[in-house]
């Protein structure tokens, strides 16, 4: 057996039966052995409670002009830096630039879907109560985040966009893994690790009110998501003997080079420029013209970008070494992001949110003091 195909467990926490092998979960000895490493993040739901059908917390009636305004800046749409941008009249941008919100939108609600199915996929998996306990607490935010972002996409064009191959096929890969192993890395740091970026990304952006109060409060429950991940690598990454650490690394680098080239890629979305008369391979001509490796590099600078995120994410997590730093570092200054500490970018903004749902919640429990409306 291959590295890629074993579990490799470390840490008892992590312990795994077989998805079909329920009888396991019955046993009577398994009860007894719940860790508590999970305790503060499972505790700490209550901190960050929100409710997305509850108008208290987000509203998303409120309207926005979608043919003369952009919901972001436009300075985040990358048409905006090739030739793309010269082809088209101020009308036709704003079109473009806001479609190309609706397929950001929907890719997010694709891998929150993702994330919630992986979730739940770990109670299945996780023998120790207190992971599967986790598994479960998380499952449940990731659901709000569906109903949230699916309201939001609703709201805005109706109908969200298909997934892209790149996401879909990695979202896949990752939910119908018997591996936790590849679960964790992939949708805890990975995943949640680009999500944070995307999420501040168009809080920093974003010129729709909704869409910045929405991504502020998905992010004050990735915060908490992506430490499972990182008490999983603090716990695992140092036992792993070096066949297991140059897998995991080498298979993390795979997916980044993937996602970093696919995600957005002209190819992936070809349905939004037919819209606005441009033919998908000349767009896609443009953009490799304009956004070589040397502007990528430029664009990582920005504390918020994307790929930046996910590369410190990597970093922190003990999943990018001296053996791979190099291929990042074609990208980033790997010095500058080792120096800045282990706080992420996300994390001031998911505290600002938190404050402002105590506004609400009030410090008590909010399941208890929601207006009858609300739950009905």
């Amino acid at each position: 057996m291959t590295v890629l195909e074993r579990q490799l467990t470390k840490d008892e926490i992590y312990d795994t039966l077989d998805p079909t092998d329920f009888e396991s979960q019955l046993d009577i000895n398994r009860y007894g052995r719940r860790t508590s490493a999970f305790d503060k993040i499972i505790s700490a739901t209550h901190d960050h409670f929100w409710d997305p059908v509850d108008k208290r917390y987000i509203d998303f009636d409120e309207p926005f002009d979608l043919e003369n305004e952009y919901l972001v800046d436009p300075v985040l749409v990358a048409a905006s830096r090739t030739a793309v941008w010269d082809a088209l009249d101020e009308q036709n941008r704003i079109k473009l630039a806001n479609m190309d919100v609706h397929w950001s939108m929907s890719s997010i609600l694709h891998g929150e879907q993702g994330a919630l199915s992986l979730s739940a996929s770990l109670c299945h998996i996780l023998r120790d109560p207190g992971a599967q306990e986790y598994a479960a607490n998380q499952a449940r935010e990731e659901a709000r985040h569906v109903t949230a972002y699916a309201k939001y996409v609703q709201s805005r064009w109706g109908t969200p966009l298909p997934v892209g191959p790149a996401l879909g096929n990695l979202l896949s890969e990752m939910v119908n893994s018997k591996l936790a192993w590849k679960k964790i890395v992939g949708m805890q740091l990975l995943v949640e690790g680009l999500a944070m970026g995307a999420f501040a990304t168009f809080f920093k952006h974003g010129r729709d009110p909704v869409l910045v109060r929405l991504v502020q409060l998905a992010m004050t429950d990735e915060a908490f998501h992506h430490k499972f991940g990182k008490i999983w690598a603090d716990r695992t990454i140092p036992k792993l003997d070096e066949d297991e650490k140059n897998t995991i690394e080498d298979w993390a680098w795979q997916v980044f080079d993937t996602l970093l080239y696919n995600l957005a890629s002209p190819e992936q979305k070809k349905s939004i420029y037919a819209k606005v008369g441009l033919d998908w391979q000349w767009v896609q001509s443009a953009f490799m013209e304009a956004l070589t490796d040397e502007e990528l590099r430029k664009q990582m600078q920005d504390a918020t970008n994307i790929f930046r995120v996910l590369i410190k994410t990597l970093l922190q997590a003990g999943i990018i070494t001296q053996r791979t730093a190099p291929r990042y570092a074609a990208f980033v200054d790997m010095k500058e992001l080792h120096d800045e500490g282990e706080e992420m970018v996300g994390d001031s903004i998911a505290a600002q949110g938190i404050e402002f749902l105590k506004t609400i919640n009030g410090g008590s429990n909010p399941l208890l003091t929601r207006p009858a409306a609300a739950a009905e």
